[in-house]
């Protein structure tokens, strides 16, 4: 990939858009469906977006920060782009899938690269049950929300609940309690990557609970269904000695 032909995509913030505008002109700059590698310009959130959008294509993508932390990004720099897509390394991820069912009985599906959550919506605390490969696993857990994590998003919204990091590459997946009430010292569990976890909201019209998959929101759901979806593949570019593995190994030692 010498000369690869490359997809430029920025987020709608300034820098950004000058990013994209000073790199198209520099390198060429083609379709997303016509190029072998996607460069995406923004911030992690943006990141996110562009996988969404590009799952179908399987070309990967490489992310320059012009956000804020970037932890699925590398580090920008006009220069020398054609040399570090040479030599980038590339990880595989997949992402989850939700299936989440309303009150009204509308059944929504999304995909998500870091995770998905349910969260208490009223100003009640949730009661949920938790169900594993069709297992009862937890009568009730009065808390304000739980997540399913993939260990590309374990450092995300999980660790910040209190969840672990997980080494990319490992065939697991972490369910994390959101302010767990009780029973209180649950922090969550790890479960198999081929686990399917189901989780059912109790009381659902005095405690009304939202799903969210990556951003997207599902209002009032009575039950969600996370599993892992193997059948779509995310590759994502780094530099070297820059990929997952030493990301998510470095964020624990800060």
């Amino acid at each position: 990939m010498s000369r690869p032909k490359i997809a430029f995509v920025a987020s709608p913030v300034p820098i950004a858009q000058t990013a994209q505008s000073e790199l198209a002109a520099a390198y060429g700059d083609v379709e997303a469906h016509e190029a072998d590698v996607i460069v995406a310009l923004g911030g992690d959130g943006f990141m996110l977006q562009t996988l969404h959008a590009t799952e179908g294509l399987d070309v990967p993508v490489y992310g320059m920060n012009r956000g804020t932390v970037g932890f699925l990004m590398n580090e920008f720099a006009a220069d020398g782009l054609r040399a570090r897509l040479q030599e980038a390394e590339e990880e595989v991820i997949n992402p989850l899938a939700m299936t989440a069912l309303t009150a009204d009985g509308e059944m929504y599906e999304a995909l998500a690269i870091n995770e998905v959550s349910l969260l208490r919506a009223g100003p009640q605390a949730a009661k949920l049950r938790i169900t594993v490969d069709g297992k009862l696993r937890m009568s009730e857990l009065v808390c304000d929300g739980a997540l399913v994590s993939t260990p590309a998003g374990s450092t995300a919204y999980n660790y910040s609940a209190h969840g672990p990091i997980l080494p990319i590459g490992s065939d697991v997946l972490a369910l994390t309690a959101v302010s767990a009430f009780r029973p209180r010292r649950w922090r969550g569990a790890l479960l198999p990557k081929r686990a399917v976890v189901r989780l059912d909201v109790i009381d659902p019209n005095k405690r009304p609970v939202m799903a969210e998959a990556d951003g997207k929101s599902v209002r009032d759901v009575v039950s969600v269904e996370i599993r892992s979806e193997p059948s779509v593949r995310h590759r994502i570019l780094f530099d070297p000695g820059h990929g997952l593995e030493e990301r998510l190994i470095r964020e624990q030692f800060v």
